[in-house]
């Protein structure tokens, strides 16, 4: 199995994807002046202004929902992953498919917004809902559900379990070891992680998106600043090495220790895994909320990009690089281009980060990590449920199968568990292609979805119009501006159009002089 995933990587993950990430996001910020850099205090007023309704959440749980999915083992293990398999300047190259992947997150956002549907009294959308409806191909539509569905409900939730699993048996210790048939041996630790999320898990997930969203915006903000704020007291006691660790990070980008290939092949692999920047899962949850304009939840979307990377991933990469908490592996099985800890550990995990924290503050690294990586990882497989019954919820408008929705259910507790248990790199490699197949499909799609009509770009410039023109309350007409088969907006606007004509005409008909 752990053969084959590897092919499997090898195809998906070839340099091809990685440049594509990387040009999509320099593109769309071109295209768009940078709108990452432009309107980042928009994005903090939106980000605190929004509310919610009976069909869709605010923007801040929008926010906190796709955040939810952004923030999780890509973070914490992902980020030692791509130091250890691709050096120091693998960080660099993070941060670069970050601040470009913003550009990227706001047109998938935007997008989502604008081709989004009501379903059972609630907003759905997504990459499947804009391919059909911009693009008018129903059949790349259905690929990309198809394949998202297995991503998000199959391969996906084992890497996120799997480190709880991990992160536990490190703090904790593994107990004992119980042999069984189908999984072979297994520590009581992963065993016990594995049942208790499970469990958790399907309570959360059979009450709906509410209880998904009200879960993750309490949830998500609150973990994310404890993590940080750990990572800065970690820097703040080694503030005299953090000139040299940047500068260790921006040297290696360019002449890195692991070689140009692999800095930025893991840089970006796990920067893409991390923030999801074009990988097509931010927008599901970008058309749950609800906005006066299709563009302001792009431009939050973007900023959750900031969120992800720029804050969390850096906080991992600055402790572990400056305890010296990692080994960096070179081309060849079994040697190291830097070695600090035991040869052992694998990067593969959340152990760097463990015992980066561990160095500094004794006896809090070990069980701090574990307890983030839960509260992390667990909202990332609640943001994975939500993507695969969305695009559930696509496929049961033309083919509707009794049982749908809850045989994914079963299929993503069954996969939750099964990752608890098993061997990282195999989890992981899984996990990989769900995302690189993600990618590939919606980086393809938007970049097409340009060339035929630029939605996204039409509905940026009226945004910004309404903007210098000073208006408190936002509207959205896709007809005026040239944009088709957005149902919703179309609808909204006709509505709004109605009830202004309405308000206006008793006025008209009283004239002066007339009884």
């Amino acid at each position: 199995m752990q053969e084959i995933v590897n092919y499997l990587n090898g195809l998906i993950w070839s340099p091809a994807l990685i440049y594509l990430c990387l040009g999509a996001g320099l593109f769309y910020s071109v295209l768009t002046r940078f709108v990452q850099v432009r309107h980042f205090g928009e994005m903090w007023r939106l980000l605190l202004s929004g509310t919610s309704s009976d069909k869709g959440i605010s923007s801040f749980q929008a926010l906190a929902v796709s955040l939810s999915g952004r923030v999780g083992t890509g973070n914490i293990a992902g980020v030692a992953a791509a130091i250890g398999f691709g050096g120091p300047g693998a960080v660099f190259w993070m941060w670069m498919v970050a601040f470009l992947g913003a550009a990227t997150a706001y047109i998938e956002s935007t997008l989502a917004q604008i081709y989004k549907e009501e379903d059972e009294g609630q907003y759905r959308g997504g990459p499947a809902y804009y391919f059909e409806k911009a693009m008018g191909q129903k059949w790349y539509a259905w690929i990309f559900a198809i394949a998202t569905i297995i991503a998000c409900g199959l391969f996906l939730p084992g890497v996120q379990s799997n480190n709880i699993g991990s992160a536990v048996e490190t703090a904790f210790g593994a107990g004992s070891i119980i042999n069984t048939s189908f999984f072979g041996e297994v520590s009581f630790a992963k065993l016990v992680s594995g049942v208790v999320v499970v469990l958790i898990l399907g309570f959360i997930i059979f009450g709906g998106v509410r209880r998904i969203a009200k879960f993750t915006e309490i949830v998500v903000p609150f973990m994310a600043l404890a993590y940080i704020i750990i990572a800065c007291v970690i820097v703040g006691l080694n503030i005299d090495q953090l000139p040299s660790i940047i500068g260790l990070i921006v040297g290696d980008a360019f002449s890195p220790m692991a070689g140009f290939g692999a800095a930025i092949g893991w840089g970006v692999k796990r920067g893409v895994y991390s923030n999801e920047a074009g990988q097509g899962s931010g927008p599901h949850a970008a058309a749950a909320a609800e906005v006066q304009h299709p563009a302001q939840q792009g431009l939050v979307q973007s900023f959750s990009i900031y969120i992800d990377t720029l804050f969390v991933c850096s906080a991992t990469a600055f402790m572990i690089l400056i305890t010296g908490a990692y080994n960096v592996h070179g081309a060849t099985e079994g040697a190291f281009l830097v070695q600090n800890v035991a040869s052992e550990i694998a990067a593969n995990g959340p152990v760097f980060t463990q015992m980066a924290i561990e160095s500094t503050l004794p006896g809090v690294g070990k069980p701090f990590i574990a307890f983030a990586l839960f509260f992390f990882s667990f909202t990332t497989i609640l943001a994975y449920y939500y993507i695969a019954e969305t695009n559930v919820a696509y496929i049961k408008r033309t083919v509707n199968i009794p049982g749908m929705v809850f045989i994914l259910k079963v299929a993503i507790m069954a996969s939750t568990f099964y990752g608890a248990v098993k061997t990282a790199d195999l989890a992981w490699g899984m996990g990989d292609i769900g995302v690189g197949l993600m990618a590939w499909l919606n980086i393809v799609g938007i970049v097409v979805i340009f060339f035929m009509a630029k939605p996204a770009l039409r509905a940026l410039r009226d945004y910004e119009d309404q903007q210098k023109k000073g208006v408190t309350e936002y509207t959205f007409d896709p007809e005026k501006l040239g944009i088709e088969n957005a149902d919703y907006w179309t609808k909204k606007a006709a509505t709004e159009a109605r009830a202004k004509a309405g308000q206006a005409e008793p006025a008209k008909a009283r004239k002066p002089g007339v009884a």
